[in-house]
């Protein structure tokens, strides 16, 4: 088991949260703990107006709520008594068990978690500690939790286990909430998530889930209003099933808000760009007389998925980089000239012809070069070029590798040295 504590100054927000993900069907309540009305589990307006009566008994106190989530192992799907026991035995751990709290069950990810409400101000006024809270007391009865109900440890869960998984379309029923909510999921891991700068980089992520994020038709009314909605794609990338509305989405999904991302997330992502650079550079390098294809899948193994853009005849014009290791997308052209289709076409070819050359051997290489072009008549004025062509092509490629960036040093301004001002000399 996973627990996750999060605080902060909205007892709004952490409830809303959880009541929208009710009201769609995506989360039940399972527990309202410690309220002294009978009709709580009934009244969503008692269930807030409580816990906000509680956080305004002290007034100096501003971080006052607290958000839980219990995270399980897939196959960890326990009936509601046991995962009450659970829920309550975890909150006595963390000295909340007097507390008002509200447990939540979310069905709308791969795997069983539990959402829990709280605030820290007690009915005296007085606040419960927060500092070191997750060290000191969520670790210790997390432990004690996964002995005493036989879970699965969190040490031993696998890396990226509440990671969103792509959508299986056998088990779609389309039109109906099941659509939906599998498409929210993968919206929001990847909206949350990844950095792109553009519709169409989204969509290069949003394909490996098998869904599409569709404007419609330049002449259509979605197009012309700046609508969105999102389709679910077939194994032949083919368009199936009903469109949901952007607008629909308990989150925001529209292209008004997507589009609002992009400028942040182009200054985020160049943080990661050399990054990039350097895996696709290295693999060039290591694959010599390598295809594209290829080079695609050993790009793959390393977390970078390559999508190819071609177009009705199969020629290749465009490829964009998905890099899941730092959540960042790239059209090949905004890495560089060199990282574009025909780029990449280029080097892969000026590769397998370069094949074993090792950077001592470009002096030699040269010098060979210009005893032929001296000593030697038969050579042409062609064969002389394009042996030029490949060296610096080769050389190029080794230097993008091992050369480092070009960086700065910033000094904040509070650590910058103050100039001492000079005392004037008074005059008698």
């Amino acid at each position: 088991m996973v627990a996750i504590i999060k605080t902060s100054k909205s007892l709004r927000r952490p409830f809303h949260y959880n009541e929208n993900k009710v009201n769609v069907g995506v989360a039940e309540l399972l527990l309202a703990q410690n309220y002294p009305m009978k009709n709580a589990e009934q009244r969503a307006d008692l269930r807030l107006k409580y816990l906000l009566k509680l956080a305004g008994l002290n007034s100096r106190t501003s971080v006052n709520a607290v958000h839980i989530s219990l995270n399980f192992a897939p196959g960890e799907d326990f009936e509601k008594e046991k995962l009450q026991e659970i829920t309550k035995e975890y909150m006595r751990g963390i000295g909340f068990e007097n507390q008002p709290y509200l447990v939540y069950k979310h069905s709308d990810a791969g795997h069983p978690h539990l959402h829990i409400v709280t605030t820290n101000i007690e009915l005296d006024g007085r606040r419960i500690p927060l500092h070191n809270i997750g060290k000191l007391k969520s670790e210790l009865i997390r432990k004690a939790i996964e002995e005493q109900f036989e879970l699965v440890p969190a040490e031993s869960q696998k890396q990226g286990l509440f990671i969103t998984k792509p959508i299986a379309i056998s088990r779609l029923d389309y039109g109906k909430s099941e659509t939906k909510r599998a498409i929210g999921n993968v919206l929001q891991h990847v909206l949350k998530n990844y950095k792109f700068t553009s519709l169409p980089e989204l969509n290069a992520v949003l394909n490996q889930y098998r869904i599409v994020a569709d404007r419609g038709r330049e002449e259509s009314r979605i197009f012309k209003n700046s609508g969105l909605v999102y389709r679910v794609l077939d194994d032949q990338g083919d368009k199936v099933g009903v469109p949901i509305k952007a607008s629909s989405f308990y989150f925001k999904a529209t292209l008004k808000s997507i589009e609002s991302k992009f400028e942040s997330n182009e200054m985020e992502r160049k943080k990661h760009l050399k990054s990039t650079r350097s895996a696709i550079d290295l693999t060039l390098m290591k694959m010599s007389e390598k295809s594209l294809d290829e080079v695609i899948r050993s790009l793959e193994k390393q977390g970078i998925a390559t999508i190819k853009r071609e177009n009705k005849e199969g020629r290749l014009y465009g490829v964009t980089f998905v890099d899941h290791r730092t959540k960042c997308v790239f059209n090949g052209s905004a890495l560089g000239k060199n990282y574009s289709a025909k780029g990449l076409m280029d080097r892969i070819g000026t590769q397998s012809q370069m094949c074993g050359l090792r950077p001592e051997s470009l002096t030699n290489m040269r010098s060979q070069l210009e005893d032929k072009q001296v000593g030697q008549t038969s050579i042409t004025t062609k064969e002389i070029g394009q042996a030029r062509q490949d060296l610096n092509a080769s050389k190029g490629l080794l230097e993008s590798v091992v050369s480092p960036d070009e960086t700065y040093s910033y000094l904040p301004f509070e650590w910058r040295k103050k100039k001492r001002k000079r005392k004037k000399k008074v005059t008698k």
